[in-house]
This record gives structure tokens, C-alpha cells and sequence, in this order.
């Protein structure tokens, strides 16, 4: 008797995500999507083409950098009237992560600062001082870090969009090279 190959990495993946996300059909049924399940489920908001895709990326960008909490929810919500690729602006949202978040809001501060010509930096208080002080900080810094993260958003959103754009339509170039190499081959 036989014993089955050990299966893959991808392949136990995709069989955890077959046995557990939930299907359009079960989506349709959900009491709660149920009232905007015609606008939720639109096939154009699912499907990949080359202009859901790259406003899918931009909408990502802005909500994965402006929106501190419920990134994904927000950027499909927005995909929405947008048309954008639902799972596109979903997943573009872990541009921020654990690991770049305090990366994009110390660049957001240094480059609101200098838009906003403030001078004076932030001197590093005492704990104590700080528990009692933070709304002076946030005063303070917080403008320059709210309009960096609105330039960060801008520029990423604009360089998502060509990029996702342009990546888009080298992919689509190389399959028609390929097809037409195949057909005259």
C-alpha cells in the first residue's frame, strides 16, 4: 500500500483557505451583508483587470498609511465607490506593518516639519513628565506628523498607481510576446 506524498507548503495553505474563507454564496446568505450584499459582491470588484488593480493599490496606500486601525475594512470600504479591486486595496493596507509603521512616522514628522518649517525638534522628556505632557507633544508634533503622513499617502498612493499600472502592462506585453512566439513557432 502506498502513502501519499507529503504535501506542500502552498498546497496546505490553499486547502486551509478552501476549508475556511467564506464563499460568495455564503456571503450572499450573511444576515449582515445582506442589505448591501448587491454592492459588496459586484463581480467588477473582484475581478483583476487594469484599472481596478491600480486603484485598488492607491486606496491601500491611503488607507494602510492615514487610518492607524481597521486598515482593511476602511480600504474596502472605499474601494467601493472607487471601483478599485477589493482584495488589491485590502492587501496593500500591510504596506504598514509592525516593523514599518515607526519607519513611516518618523519620516512623516521629519518631512512634515520641513514642509511646515518648524524648527525647534522634539526634545525627549523624562517618563514622568511625559505621562503628564503628551498633549503638549501632540500639540506640537502633531501637525508636522499628520501633514508627512498625508504627503507619504499622496506620494504613495501616486507611485502605487503607476506602478501597479506600468507592472500591469509589461505582464500583459510579455504574455501576447509569448503567445506570439508560440503561435509562430
Amino acid at each position: 500500500m502506498a502513502t501519499a506524498a507529503p504535501r506542500s507548503l502552498w498546497q496546505r495553505a490553499a486547502g486551509w483557505c478552501r476549508r475556511n474563507l467564506p464563499t460568495r454564496e455564503s456571503m450572499e446568505r450573511s444576515r449582515m451583508l445582506r442589505p448591501v450584499a448587491h454592492r459588496v459582491l459586484a463581480p467588477e470588484l473582484w475581478r483583476f483587470t487594469r484599472r481596478s488593480v491600480p486603484r485598488g493599490v492607491a486606496l491601500g496606500m491611503v488607507a494602510g498609511v492615514m487610518f492607524p486601525v481597521a486598515q482593511i475594512a476602511i480600504a474596502a470600504a472605499i474601494a467601493l465607490p472607487f471601483r478599485a479591486n477589493v482584495p488589491v486595496a485590502a492587501l496593500t493596507t500591510f504596506i504598514t506593518n509592525p516593523f514599518t509603521t515607526p519607519l513611516i512616522l518618523i519620516a512623516a514628522y521629519q518631512i512634515g516639519r520641513w514642509v511646515l518649517h518648524v524648527d525647534a525638534p522634539v526634545v525627549a522628556q523624562p517618563v514622568a513628565q511625559a505621562a503628564t505632557g503628551w498633549l503638549q507633544w501632540l500639540w506640537e508634533a502633531g501637525p508636522a506628523t499628520v501633514t508627512g503622513l498625508v504627503i507619504i499617502a499622496a506620494v504613495g498612493a501616486v507611485l502605487g498607481y503607476g506602478l501597479s499600472a506600468l507592472g500591469w502592462r509589461l505582464w500583459i506585453a510579455r504574455k501576447w510576446r509569448n503567445r506570439h512566439d508560440a503561435a509562430t513557432s
